[in-house]
């Protein structure tokens, strides 16, 4: 059965989607069965994949309301070995529309679990911010991946997302778990990306991962283009990078 892992940060511009879809594409050139989960209304991880999430009938948004399954909104084969289940700016309406709704915390989950079995890995890529879509990520997922950006604020509020995946685990979800850090944005040109890496590691119990994702001008480009960075650039250091961090996932799983 598949393992799932959250992306979540409530910080903007770590490197979510970043690393969702890269993360995602990079397990699937492993020959790993991917499923990519975009909680995030701004729907960047969709058209990350390529997809014109405007023209979608089905999308995370119409499934949360019951409007649609799993199977009706899923996208099979984005690129090989990924389906999605895309998003949309319809989705930041769902939060007022779920409210009184039986149970909302485990609307994901239980349509994720008619499939899950099907994936080696499921991937959700939360928004940037601690929300209802992000408690159903947490409910639905085994495990949560932190990007940490690395910058003078990267410690500001990761206290508060450990305080909220420890809520989830003793209220909603006690199998969740901490899969660990990664650090993203990396410029070994500046001290500043060494000393927060070193503060990081003297501040934070859990587990951090060896790849660190640099600073990368083609992982920038890829998703204008519609591609993951493996490709759009497989010989770039962001591919090389991300390609690392999925042999770590896959021995961590």
């Amino acid at each position: 059965m598949g393992k799932a892992i959250a992306i979540a940060n409530q910080k903007g511009g770590v490197g979510k989607t970043t690393t969702a879809i890269n993360l995602s594409s990079c397990l699937a050139a492993k020959g790993k069965k991917v499923m990519v989960v975009d909680t995030d209304p701004q729907g960047n991880t969709t058209s990350g994949f390529g997809v014109e999430k405007n023209d979608l009938d089905n999308t995370i948004y119409e499934l949360m309301l019951g409007e649609c399954s799993v199977k009706d909104c899923l996208i099979s084969d984005v690129i090989p070995n990924v389906s999605l289940v895309p998003s949309n700016v319809n989705l930041s309406a769902a939060e007022i529309e779920l409210i009184g709704i039986n149970k909302k915390e485990y609307i994901l989950r239980d349509e994720v679990d008619y499939v899950k079995e099907q994936y080696d890995f499921i991937i959700i890529d939360c928004p940037p911010s601690l929300n209802m879509l992000t408690i159903n990520a947490l409910t639905t997922a085994d495990t949560v991946l932190v990007p940490i950006q690395c910058e003078y604020y990267a410690l500001e509020g990761l206290s508060q997302l450990i305080h909220t995946i420890n809520l989830v685990k003793a209220r909603l979800n006690p199998k969740l778990k901490m899969e660990g850090v990664v650090f993203t944005m990396y410029d070994a040109r500046t001290n500043l990306s060494m000393q927060v890496v070193e503060n990081v590691k003297d501040n934070l119990s859990q587990y951090i991962y060896k790849t660190i994702i640099p600073r990368n001008i083609r992982l920038a480009e890829a998703p204008s283009y519609g591609l993951p960075i493996n490709l759009y650039d497989a010989k770039s250091t962001g591919a090389e990078a991300y390609m690392l961090l999925a042999d770590e996932v896959i021995a961590n799983a």
